[in-house]
């Protein structure tokens, strides 16, 4: 276990070479390493810009409706009888999910870098969505690449991306979810990355997008300190978030990594430990490399990536963000597991408790919540969960699996 000076952090990691200790890095054909670099050399220049961050702060006001609101759950609190629960509204983000905060921080770029169409891949469509919304917003061409099962599932944003103008491509091999998704998008890009900007989704892939994202990330857990401080006159005991790739994990920790409260990342444990019943990477997983950087990696015995599986169609990645895992590794960090039916329950009970409907991915780290508050002495603690994303997209899903929540004492 690490001792960091995360008073310095963000000046510190990653190192030069896009490396969290031993995590991350860039790993890809030679074909790709120069272009790879431009796209590092291009992102340290604007990044550093006041025209790129004032252009930025004024698309989050006036068009993204920054800051978000935080909200303090009382209803839920008094229900569950113990924490006071606190809800990062990310889902009252333009286009319903925080993926729009880094999706416009790509569009820039790829506007600085003279790019024509952006390319993605998407599991649960949020970052589709966004990159479709990015893409008309710059008068750019979009691609979004997503797997036959995930469109199945979250119709309503198929339709929106389409709507929005996006060519929506379906992956019709392996399990068809976002593993292949983003295999299918990295061909696609190697076949023309002069004229393309691949924009990664999360916090994963080669060295420079873990940090990209993580930086156009950091403004919710910017706003979520300054407005819990606001509401309590205290930080946050417990800040907590769902992790897949883990771009909404990132945005909301880095507020939160140089104070003294507890930090917890959410993984789906889905049905069961089996292989390919869940996607837990952290808590399974060991180091491996895939999609261009190293991590932890769920893996077969051929050291392969293995099958995962989650109700949260944006969770089902069998690698996670490279900082997660040094964060992790270094105790920072402490990481869960959330099976789909706590998932489900945690669902149904923001719904009916709060009059909000959040997204099967947030209710991850809503459902530790609601553990905690019901197992610990928590004695009125503060517990802030990151609500990354609303439910429109999983009400079809959800209410086709278990109709109205019949089943569920709530």
């Amino acid at each position: 276990m690490q001792t960091l000076d995360y008073s310095n952090y963000f000046n510190t990691y990653p190192d030069k070479e896009g490396r969290y200790g031993g995590y991350g890095g860039t790993y890809l054909p030679p074909e790709l390493v120069k272009i790879m670099a431009e796209i590092r050399d291009a992102y340290n220049t604007i990044s550093r810009s006041h025209r790129f961050i004032s252009e930025l702060r004024l698309i989050r006001k006036h068009y993204q409706g920054r800051p978000t609101p935080l909200y303090h759950a009382d209803r839920l609190s008094k229900k569950l009888g113990s924490a006071q629960i606190y809800l990062k509204r990310e889902d009252l983000n333009h286009t319903g999910a925080h993926k729009l905060n880094h999706c416009m921080g790509e569009g820039l770029l790829a506007r600085y870098l003279g790019k024509k169409k952006l390319i993605a891949e998407t599991g649960a469509g949020q970052h589709g969505v966004a990159l479709a919304t990015a893409a008309a917003y710059f008068g750019l061409e979009c691609d979004i690449h997503m797997g036959e099962v995930d469109i199945h599932k979250q119709a309503p944003n198929v339709a929106r991306m389409k709507l929005l103008g996006a060519n929506v491509i379906p992956v019709s091999f392996g399990l068809k979810t976002l593993k292949e998704a983003v295999d299918s998008c990295f061909m696609a890009y190697m076949k023309d990355p002069i004229t393309q900007l691949y924009c990664i989704g999360s916090t994963v892939g080669p060295h420079p997008f873990p940090v990209m994202v993580r930086d156009f990330q950091r403004v919710v857990g910017i706003e979520a300190r300054e407005q819990f401080y606001d509401m309590t006159g205290n930080i946050p005991d417990v800040v907590t978030a769902c992790v897949g790739g883990g771009s909404n994990a990132m945005g909301i920790f880095s507020g939160f990594l140089a104070d003294p409260c507890e930090i917890h990342g959410v993984e789906p444990l889905g049905k069961g430990t089996k292989v390919g019943e869940h996607a837990a990477t952290i808590t399974y997983g060991k180091e491996g490399v895939m999609h261009g950087f190293n991590s932890y990696m769920l893996q077969d015995e051929k050291g392969e990536p293995a099958p995962v599986y989650s109700i949260a169609s944006g969770l089902d990645y069998p690698s996670v963000g490279p900082e997660h895992a040094f964060l992790k590794d270094s105790g920072r960090v402490q990481y869960f597991t959330a099976t789909d039916r706590e998932a489900v329950e945690a669902f149904f009970m923001l719904s009916r408790v709060e009059g909000i409907i959040p997204a099967l991915e947030s209710c991850h780290a809503l459902a530790h919540a609601i553990r905690l508050s019901r197992t610990e002495p928590m004695n009125s603690r503060g517990i802030l969960v990151n609500l990354s994303g609303r439910g429109d997209k999983d009400m079809d899903f959800v209410i086709e699996l278990y109709g109205y929540g019949e089943d569920f004492k709530l």
